[in-house]
């Protein structure tokens, strides 16, 4: 009896144990809110534009660190400089690629012509020489009318240095197609836009999704703050780039075309310049890309250089009003340098993510008890002992009973 006792007794403990488990317990206090990006309204208002286009769902990026998801990263105690209108911004080393303040850097956005960064760090090493001679066509220069242009024309002959230089200074979009067919060989421009999206994930810009060469508005191109420092990081890392996007001025020489059946006709040349105020009104200004189209409004990515330290800041999704865009990006710089001795609040990744290896099959594997399903394999365990131990003393209790009859 005193044995049977007790083991109702211990089965009894082990079945409120199993239900105590399923208490729910109070959530964990929900994070604060990411502070909002401190965006300055344009004065006078802008008149209405075309709504910027959404894209896909997905998680929040965490890429280059946790506080670059969403809202606000300043280090403690900074505030950001006034008279920024953009909705996305990042300042950064270029060098340790330390991110030293940001705003929504993974918000993806039109890119505009900021996108030819990618399209010069994906072409520049497949080209030859500055010197080597190549040929405009038709399909170069067959671009959106009234599109930024160099006015490159269908059979003139260019060394590739002056079409390199027409789509960094004026961002030529007739230049970004002609560089695109070449760097592309046979594949032509869709084969450059497909390298170009493999250079985006190879070097961590995960953002980024290319449709074109010359970032005119096209249906699912999006790109984000961080990834066009990313890029701009990757081109100043080339010799060539730097010293092609330096430059304030070029000359676009005179050309004479003869078509079949046409008298010769003369296209007198003229003079380019960088149309990057920041490398005229910005002490230690090495270049950058400004971009513009009515959806994705003003974007634009500068980089200077002080004190041996060389920054680049990135802005999206902002107007030319309170404040110009490479003025607000001169603030960001000026933010920056005096920063420099602060804790980032992230990083520019280096090399790339590798993504996660895909998970063997089911039954090759074993299962781990989570921390999600632990309390719900607990009860089960716990309730299964209660059941065994009772139906025990239940069967010990109905063999005394026969026994004593």
């Amino acid at each position: 009896m005193l044995v049977r006792s007790r083991l109702v007794t211990f089965a009894a403990a082990l079945l409120a144990a199993a239900l105590t488990v399923v208490v729910p317990v109070a959530p964990a206090a929900a994070a604060p809110a990411p502070a909002p990006c401190p965006i300055a309204p344009a004065s006078p208002p802008i008149a209405k534009h075309p709504p910027a286009p959404v894209p896909p769902a997905r998680p929040d990026s965490t890429v280059g660190g946790d506080q670059l998801s969403t809202g606000l990263a300043m280090p403690p105690g900074s505030t950001a400089p006034a008279g920024l209108s953009a909705s996305s911004w990042i300042v950064a080393d270029l060098d340790t690629g330390a991110v030293l303040a940001a705003c929504a850097p993974h918000v993806r956005h039109p890119p505009a012509s900021c996108i030819k960064l990618l399209t010069m760090l994906t072409v520049l090493p497949k080209l030859g020489d500055d010197k080597e001679i190549v040929t405009a066509t038709s399909q170069d220069t067959d671009i959106e009318p009234g599109s930024s242009a160099v006015g490159i024309v269908a059979g003139g002959k260019y060394d590739l240095h002056t079409v390199l230089l027409g789509l960094l200074l004026v961002s030529g979009n007739d230049a970004a197609m002609m560089l695109a067919r070449l760097g592309g060989g046979a594949g032509g421009v869709p084969a450059t836009i497909a390298a170009m999206n493999d250079n985006a994930q190879k070097i961590g810009a995960l953002d980024t999704t290319a449709k074109t060469p010359h970032g005119l508005d096209a249906n699912g191109q999006f790109s984000s703050a961080y990834d066009l420092a990313m890029f701009a990081r990757a081109d100043f890392n080339l010799p060539r780039f730097a010293a092609l996007d330096g430059t304030k001025t070029a000359q676009i020489p005179t050309e004479t075309i003869t078509l079949p059946g046409h008298k010769p006709k003369t296209y007198p040349g003229y003079q380019i310049q960088n149309d990057n105020k920041l490398l005229r009104g910005y002490s230690g200004a090495l270049g950058g890309k400004t971009g513009y189209t009515d959806v994705a409004r003003h974007t634009f990515v500068g980089v200077a250089q002080r004190g041996g330290h060389r920054l680049v800041v990135t802005l999206m999704n902002g107007e030319q009003r309170p404040v110009p865009m490479w003025e607000q990006g001169a603030r960001l710089l000026d933010w920056g340098f005096s920063h420099e001795s602060t804790t980032g609040v992230g990083t520019l990744v280096s090399p790339a993510p590798t993504p996660s290896p895909s998970a063997p099959p089911a039954a090759a594997q074993a299962t781990p008890v989570s921390s999600s399903n632990f309390p719900t394999t607990l009860v089960v365990s716990l309730l299964a002992m209660a059941a065994v131990l009772v139906a025990g003393a239940i069967f010990w209790w109905r063999r005394a009973s026969a026994r004593s009859r």
